[in-house]
């Protein structure tokens, strides 16, 4: 057989190559996979809901493709239908962190978060103060009724192009009963909860300094002493800034129901009073990720809560098809609370 001098040449270089095979980048190491928690470095302080109902525990090194997975290399997304399985007695499904510690409203306690929301749901009734929206950022007691002193809302009609960002005070409801709770609701950037459509699918005047989908903003929640601190920040938006006690109730009579409220949530019951101490000896935690406020119950149950919205019978699939779910990406997001801080497993074997 002749062997010529270029074969030579070029077998040379082929076990050249194979010699210097262990510098080269194998495929499976340069296409490594990033998780939530390469990006959100704090897991270990949070339990993972699903948005099928599931407690996924501390999300290390985890993913779904449903429901929380990495985008972009740097997001997390947080993604949760209009109808599932739900965590704990909640009408609405969720893929939320909840912190594992929980903390008294004298100590510090404080979350930051960057996030932009991508979808909300596609259908609702418009009558519906909950219809079109999630909340990104609470702040929930651990303890008594387990109601919640900050909700962050992000919300947006059909056919506009901005939405609205909005949080919530839910009064810690006196007496036994819990029935008559409700939320008092405060504008950031465009309306507050209670700006709602005239009819089903007639919607309200597009707010002019609006949040659209896919543009960032961020906020800060701070408790010291009693003392809640909000701030909001959004490149191109005025900041705004929050504080609300804790500790001290402003509604524990019937003429300090806010006039937003007696709208609202008087004419369908809700119309308790606080305690006069309001959180104060009760534990609370963060909450963070995509707690979808729009459901399949018909608004004739609750014309606040229960959306009337398309969910095609739980199907999942069908539900994200037809933009009928809520959908947020995280990047940046920080945690500090102070060494009195304890388990908060109680809630999640009340809850689970």
């Amino acid at each position: 057989m002749n062997v010529t001098f270029p074969s030579i040449c070029c077998a040379l270089l082929l076990i050249a190559g194979c010699a210097d095979g262990n510098n080269q980048p194998k495929e499976s190491e340069a296409a490594a996979e990033v998780y939530a928690s390469d990006v959100l470095s704090f897991s270990d302080r949070w339990n993972l809901i699903l948005g099928d109902g599931s407690n996924v525990g501390h999300p290390n090194d985890f993913e779904h493709p449903d429901f929380f997975y990495v985008a972009e290399s740097d997001w997390v997304v947080f993604k949760s239908p209009n109808a599932g399985d739900t965590h704990g007695t909640s009408n609405n499904t969720r893929t939320e962190l909840a912190q594992t510690k929980k903390w008294s409203p004298d100590t510090p306690a404080k979350l930051s978060a960057q996030l932009k929301v991508m979808n909300v749901s596609a259908t609702g009734d418009a009558r519906v103060a909950a219809s079109y929206s999630v909340v990104v950022g609470q702040i929930h007691s651990a303890d008594g009724h387990e109601n919640e002193p900050l909700k962050i809302f992000y919300k947006k009609f059909p056919g506009h192009t901005k939405g609205s960002v909005f949080w919530h005070y839910e009064i810690n409801t006196a007496g036994p009963d819990n029935a008559g709770r409700w939320d008092y609701s405060t504008a950031v950037w465009g309306h507050d909860f209670s700006v709602v459509g005239s009819e089903e699918n007639t919607y309200p005047e597009e707010p002019a300094d609006g949040i659209a989908l896919g543009e960032t903003f961020g906020y800060e929640i701070e408790v010291k002493d009693g003392l809640m601190r909000v701030k909001f920040m959004s490149e191109g938006h005025e900041t705004k800034e929050f504080t609300k006690s804790l500790v001290d109730s402003e509604y524990t009579s019937a003429a300090d129901i806010p006039e937003q409220t007696q709208q609202l949530f008087v004419p369908i019951g809700q119309d308790g009073l606080e305690r006069e101490e309001a959180y104060a000896d009760e534990y609370l935690f963060f909450k963070l990720g995509c707690y979808n406020q729009t459901n399949g119950k018909s608004p004739e149950v609750n014309r606040n809560w229960c959306s009337g919205a398309e969910t095609f019978g739980g199907d999942l699939q069908k539900q994200y098809e037809s933009g009928n779910y809520a959908e947020v990406w995280f990047k940046e997001a920080n945690i500090t609370v102070s060494d009195a801080a304890v388990s908060n497993e109680g809630y999640f074997i009340k809850n689970d």
